[in-house]
């Protein structure tokens, strides 16, 4: 289960940032295609702060839909998986816009 070195890495960025402060609440965003899940992320977290600034922290994820644009027609739309076509003209030339993101977007300290 790689969610485990994931939230811990997690955790030591909240630290470094939070530079000694205790930390009440983390969000994190995470992306439909970013191969993480968010479940086990939420199942580690409470294991990988305890003892650190960041015990007792709320975790909130927010997950990010997939979007993508065709290079053959300019359509945007929602991506369910890798290398699908552009369910408007069939093409496979996709540029993927978002949903791999894996990132603190917010982190709350006293």
């Amino acid at each position: 289960m790689h969610e485990m070195s994931i939230t811990r890495s997690v955790v030591d960025i909240c630290e470094r940032h939070a530079a000694g402060r205790p930390v009440t609440s983390v969000t994190l965003e995470i992306g439909d295609l970013a191969g993480v899940v968010p479940e086990a992320v939420e199942f580690c977290f409470e294991a990988c702060t305890r003892g650190s600034s960041l015990a007792g922290a709320r975790l909130s994820i927010e997950r990010l839909p997939a979007r993508g644009r065709c290079h053959g027609c300019g359509a945007e739309f929602a991506v369910a998986a890798y290398h699908h076509p552009c369910p408007a003209c069939c093409a496979y030339g996709v540029e993927l816009l978002s949903g791999e993101e894996l990132r603190v977007k917010e982190l709350e300290v006293e």
